[in-house]
């Protein structure tokens, strides 16, 4: 039975909320944690296939192979990955900014932004939680529903959304979690991944066609304002499609021009029949 991990935020459900409601069946076993649990967890092959970071990937894409089609991303804002400063990003030069240890795209994004947009190096500190940071009016970065609860308590003018900042600077999308498999799990079993692959397929275009019940799920899970999720899951991009492609192309080029990482790879899938 096939192992697969889950991201632990709602910005997931479109794509798993289908197996959550039993529309449609995954055939293995879920996990949900966030996402660089699921990194170490793949990597430490205790799941086989799961959601990962776009950036751990990167790194370690002679051990891991993409599947196609899926992803989460953003075209141009994304509200769940944001800096939370009450100084401009151009000044952050030598200060310190907290950051979570739950996202490493999210974190490598940041680094990539100061190092290359803004031409900052600052000192960036693990926190366990960096929402203590925000409130004490420290810069901070915030990955997934914390980031989406500061925009409820902070100044708005100190906020910067990082997909907004990318897409200003690159023109391009950004991608923060593509999904995995381990190489030797797709060696052995091609047609397990394969139908597991297609159960994804499956229970994300049910979701994108039923987003009612994708959206009651979410306010079950974590209840915010009318309309909240029917707008933020309109940011969101989840279709691994050229321009996903091309703006992870960018962020992996960016990343190893700054130095947070050793050397691009392929972002290209691997060819897994997909369900028309």
């Amino acid at each position: 039975m096939l192992r697969a991990g889950r991201i632990a935020y709602t910005n997931d459900l479109p794509i798993y909320c289908a197996f959550d409601v039993g529309a449609e069946r995954f055939p293995g076993t879920l996990l949900a944690d966030v996402p660089t649990a699921l990194n170490a967890r793949l990597l430490g092959a205790q799941l086989d296939l799961s959601p990962v970071s776009a950036f751990f990937y990167a790194r370690h894409a002679d051990r891991l192979a993409l599947l196609p089609e899926l992803c989460i991303g953003s075209r141009d804002q994304v509200w769940s990955v944001t800096l939370v400063s009450a100084v401009p990003p151009e000044q952050l030069d030598g200060r310190e900014i907290a950051v979570t240890r739950e996202s490493a795209s999210g974190r490598n994004l940041l680094a990539v932004l100061l190092t290359r947009r803004y031409g900052v190096c600052p000192k960036f500190v693990d926190v366990s939680d960096p929402m203590e940071r925000v409130l004490s009016g420290r810069p901070a970065l915030l990955i997934g529903d914390r980031a989406l609860d500061a925009q409820r308590c902070t100044v708005p003018e100190h906020v910067y959304d990082l997909g907004s900042l990318w897409h200003e600077w690159t023109g391009e999308d950004m991608v923060y979690a593509v999904w995995a498999v381990r190489r030797d799990v797709l060696c052995a079993d091609e047609a397990l991944v394969a139908s597991a692959f297609e159960a994804l397929y499956r229970s994300r275009a049910w979701g994108m066609a039923n987003m009612e019940q994708v959206i009651a799920a979410a306010q079950r899970v974590l209840p915010r304002g009318e309309g909240f999720y029917a707008a933020y899951y309109r940011t969101l991009n989840f279709a691994f499609d050229e321009r996903a492609r091309s703006g992870l192309r960018r962020f992996i080029a960016e990343s190893v021009t700054a130095g947070t990482l050793e050397r691009a790879c392929s972002v290209d899938p691997e060819p897994l029949r997909v369900p028309r």
